[in-house]
């Protein structure tokens, strides 16, 4: 009988925090793979601890099979910052030194799960030298091209360092993912060669599924009745809020129309704040922060649902991860972004796409979708759910990543 590979997944963000990473983990774990994932304590987005957690406190877990390893880091606080640099190098520099103290089984593959930051591939090379493991890294933010898009770094020398340390964890992969096409052409430029390269996107996990509500659904009572538009996900500077309240500001005399934000983070206060200022209670509502598990509730009870990017080149080459799921949930989608986002919406005719921060362009894509009957928009959600099948269903892409994970070199004993 073949021995189950042995899996170290390293992630600075995990369960309980709600990030794809928990699902492929659990699907990997289905597929028979042993698998540790080191991590760290959870405080994304709120930027505290979360609650029964602390610096010293349910270090060690389970996940569906998997063993969870937690180690210490400085929390996110607001996210911005000398703040925001520490937690990001409090992780790595806690994952390399306690890593190979606190996984100290021989592990054949490492796979490492890179939103921002990409210094969580700091401790993946440290473990990578004491495993003599191969590394798959997956990277879900192009850096430094983020950094700069986001107003995060500003200084030219700074950027240059940050690109010669993608260029060194690159260079030490033995594969590289990619969640878009579009990556490709940068994460080449830093020397990584087609044959390590392949493209793995952003699946949807199973609970996006359509759904019918029954009518005493206790979802209905949170909502305003009229044509309701659903943007769920982070708050922050990246999703462009100032274009989506300028467009709710121009379509105010629609009173039927409404504007639903489900999630939190950094914006949150801005966002309440410029609500009370230009008058926007009646149409513009904040409805908090909610288990993944009831999303694709609030998705059923939804006209269409929006997805935003700030103007910039980083974010053209980005799938954001809400995409996948709204096209699960066989709802129209209304995407205003530039670039590949845009693109998957278009050529699947799941509904709308508009430029990236064009408030006009956007309040009139919400008309358009207003005035058609149920009937059009239902099959723009069905356009949805059929593209989603066939480019983004777990089971085909959990399947590739299989696949590929156990054609890489295993560990070599004698080192």
């Amino acid at each position: 009988m073949t021995k189950p590979l042995r899996l170290l997944v390293i992630s600075q963000y995990f369960w309980p925090e709600s990030f794809i990473i928990n699902d492929l983990v659990q699907g990997l774990t289905e597929r028979g793979f042993q698998v540790t994932v080191l991590t760290t304590i959870p405080n994304y987005p709120t930027g505290r601890f979360f609650p029964g957690y602390g610096l010293w406190r349910k270090r060690k877990e389970d996940f569906h099979g998997a063993r969870i390893i937690r180690v210490p880091q400085i929390p996110r606080g607001q996210g911005k910052g000398v703040r925001l640099a520490a937690n990001f190098l409090s992780f790595a520099l806690a994952a390399s030194l306690m890593g190979p103290l606190l996984c100290r089984e021989r592990y054949d593959l490492i796979l490492v799960f890179e939103p921002s930051p990409v210094t969580v591939g700091l401790p993946a090379l440290v473990m990578k030298k004491v495993t003599k493991a191969p590394i798959a890294f997956w990277v879900q933010d192009l850096w430094p091209e983020s950094l700069s898009a986001t107003g995060a770094v500003r200084s030219s020398w700074l950027l240059k360092q940050v690109e010669r340390l993608v260029r060194f964890i690159y260079r030490h992969c033995d594969l590289v993912l990619a969640q878009s096409t579009a990556f490709f052409p940068s994460i080449e430029n830093l020397g990584v060669i087609k044959e390590r390269l392949r493209y793995l996107p952003n699946f949807a996990e199973d609970l996006y599924q359509p759904m019918q509500l029954p009518p005493d659904a206790p979802e209905r009572a949170m909502l305003p009745t009229g044509f309701k538009v659903m943007f769920a996900g982070n708050l922050g500077t990246a999703q462009d809020f100032p274009t989506i309240l300028a467009a709710a500001t121009k379509l105010r005399a629609h009173a039927d129309i409404h504007w639903l934000i489900l999630g939190d983070g950094r914006q949150r206060g801005w966002i309440e704040e410029q609500i009370k200022a230009q008058g926007l209670q009646a149409s513009v509502h904040l409805l908090g922060r909610h288990p993944k598990e009831s999303m694709p509730r609030f998705f059923a009870l939804a006209d269409a649902l929006l997805v935003t990017l700030k103007k910039d080149p980083i974010f053209a080459l980005t799938v954001p991860a809400k995409v996948q799921s709204y096209l699960a949930c066989a709802k129209p989608i209304i995407a205003a972004l530039d670039g590949e986002g845009s693109r998957i919406v278009t050529e699947a005719a799941a509904g709308l796409a508009v430029p990236a921060e064009d408030p006009e362009a956007l309040a009139q894509a919400v008309l358009a979708l207003a005035a058609l009957d149920d009937g059009q928009r239902q099959a723009m959600g069905q356009n949805g759910r059929t593209c989603f099948e066939q480019n983004f269903d777990r089971t085909m892409l959990l399947d590739r990543l299989t696949g590929w994970l156990r054609a890489m070199p295993p560990t070599d004993p004698s080192q």
